[in-house]
């Protein structure tokens, strides 16, 4: 059921109770939960929080903990599972469920009684009526059974047509709930960031500040770079947010009243589509980065030469470009956006490839960070493949990273993000070079090798999801066949060599992206229950999934055979 005043039925209803909130390993979770772990300590609210991969872990972990538990919240994770029949809770137990994934498990939706969901309802204009997909059978007539035998006799053949007739119309009834359910089930699609909803459970409490809002910007942020929502719903979502920065910056208008150096400020502006160039060189983040790398096509000798081409017709010496960018000519970083913007129609480059308004906060005289380093810095520390690490361990790692302070940690972690990415731009370019992309007709398909260098980071589904996306557009970008956009992309890692199992993604193709509707969930499941294949559908994003590496030809002919 869905909550009309979160305040009231929320947070409220939880103020003197104990709550066990569990959280999936994302950023936009890791944001919301931090913005809730400063609501709940200023009303000294018991909570316990317990980081979750996937349904076989929230499980697990509700065995676990959920004794004499009768307030649950699950914070991106849950709302595309019917909770209530996974995880058997008693009857008074209540689930609250601030959750992005789409769409809602339609058990959820009408639970009345245990579910409560904190998103707004106006986003789920797909979901079917209630008589749709439930039907209240009645008991049967019983007054037969007060008539004599002889007359129950008589009207015995009516009895036997009207029983017919239910069963037919009740098969009817059956197909056509089976098919509206599948239309509404079939695509995996994403709404407003959890980070966003605790915001705005904060602004509406009055207990909002300009670090909540920080929170809610890195959130949304991590929804972008992890192309979780088109450009139009992430546009909507800053102007939403860009509001709340005005109203906390306006106090510093007032001359008697001014904020002290230490204090966060946040700053709305465009930012360059150039992935942590403050914190790399130029050259390095613009090869990195996978709107410029793919129109340049820098894994080439011509795609090198000609990127050195437009540098140098911005009058940027290639010897400035490949140090620090804070160790780069002054004249040059102060103009960098505008001289980029000035050469992109002669290279290619639309608007939207080289700038995407954003967020930066700035405190004190040297900490001033842009809000897409701060998502790439948080999810590199979520999904670090340091050895000896727990996914636990990972996940305070994170956490910690965003406190503003911790400026150690924030510089360890966008190290960590360098490598991510250029593992991910060397896997890219040995998939393009060996000719790995394969058309299978109605989809793309490329695995990676296992013994591959650092093949450890795409075992994690954030930088599995990036590298696919980077995968698709470069190969689009090189291939000649005007197909290329318009198909979708199925990408496979090695997973756990010792158990033989592959992480398997995919994504859309890119002439659908202005709605990023992920069809793949559902076509996995088929594939894999037709033929039998040893499969785990285990992560709260239904469009990845494991398998058994023995399984994987099978399981391609048929998913080849169901998408045609």
């Amino acid at each position: 059921m869905f909550v009309k005043d979160i305040r009231r039925e929320f947070y409220e209803a939880v103020l003197h109770q104990r709550v066990l909130v569990f959280v999936g390993f994302d950023v936009d979770g890791l944001c919301a939960v931090k913005i809730l772990q400063y609501l709940f300590q200023c009303d000294h609210v018991l909570y316990t929080i317990i980081p979750v991969a996937g349904k076989q872990d929230l499980e697990r972990a509700f065995v676990e903990n959920s004794e004499g538990m009768k307030h649950v919240l699950m914070i991106n994770c849950g709302a595309n599972l019917d909770v209530v029949e996974l995880l058997q809770p008693d009857e008074g137990v209540v689930f609250y469920i601030c959750d992005s994934h789409r769409p809602v498990d339609i058990y959820n939706v009408f639970n009345a009684v245990q579910v409560k969901l904190l998103m707004k309802q106006e986003e789920l204009t797909d979901v079917p009526e209630y008589e749709e997909v439930f039907c209240d059978e009645e008991s049967e007539d019983d007054s037969g059974n007060e008539s004599d035998s002889s007359d129950r006799l008589g009207k015995k053949q009516r009895f036997d047509d009207e029983a017919i007739e239910r069963r037919r119309k009740k098969r009817q009834w059956e197909e056509n709930k089976n098919k509206i359910l599948f239309n509404y089930m079939q695509f995996s699609t994403f709404g407003t960031s959890a980070a966003l909803t605790m915001f705005e459970l904060a602004w509406k409490m009055s207990k909002d500040t300009t670090d909540l809002l920080w929170l809610a910007i890195i959130g949304l942020t991590d929804q972008y770079i992890h192309y979780k929502v088109c450009r139009d719903k992430y546009m909507d979502d800053v102007l939403t947010l860009q509001s709340h920065v005005s109203r906390h910056s306006h106090r510093g208008d007032d001359a008697d009243n001014v904020i002290s150096v230490d204090c966060l400020r946040i700053v709305f502006e465009e930012e360059l589509r150039l992935t942590l160039y403050r914190h790399w060189t130029l050259y390095d983040s613009i090869c990195h980065s996978m709107n410029f790398s793919c129109k340049f096509k820098v894994w080439s000798l011509r795609g090198q030469k000609r990127l050195q081409e437009f540098l140098a017709e911005m009058g940027m010496p290639l010897n400035q470009c490949k140090q620090k960018f804070v160790s780069m000519d002054p004249s040059i970083k102060a103009n960098l956006k505008e001289l980029i913007l000035e050469h992109t129609e002669k290279y290619g480059l639309e608007t939207a490839d080289v700038v995407v308004p954003s967020f930066f906060a700035q405190y004190g005289y040297r900490n001033k960070l842009s809000a897409t380093d701060v998502a790439h810095a948080c999810v590199a520390a979520l999904e670090s493949v340091e050895r000896g690490k727990k996914a636990t361990d990972n996940f305070l790692s994170a956490l910690d990273i965003l406190h503003r302070t911790n400026t150690e940690g924030m510089e360890k972690s966008l190290d960590l993000a360098k490598k991510q990415l250029k593992a991910m731009v060397t896997q890219v370019q040995t998939f393009l070079d060996m000719h790995q992309v394969i058309s299978a007709g109605p989809f793309l398909y490329v695995f990676i090798q296992e013994g591959t260098a650092d093949v450890k980071y795409f075992s994690k589904v954030q930088c599995l999801t990036r590298l696919a996306r980077f995968t698709l557009e470069a190969y689009s970008a090189q291939s000649k066949s005007r197909k290329a956009k318009s198909l979708p992309l199925v990408l496979g890692a090695p997973l756990d060599p010792e158990e033989g199992t592959t992480i398997i993604i995919g994504i859309p193709p890119l002439n659908l992206d202005d709605e990023r509707k992920n069809f793949f969930g559902k076509a996995f499941e088929q594939a894999a229950s037709s033929t039998g294949s040893r499969s785990l559908h285990d992560s709260f994003d239904s469009y990845v999934m494991e398998m058994k590496g023995e399984d994987r030809s099978k399981f391609f002919d048929a998913l080849i055979s169901l998408l045609q």
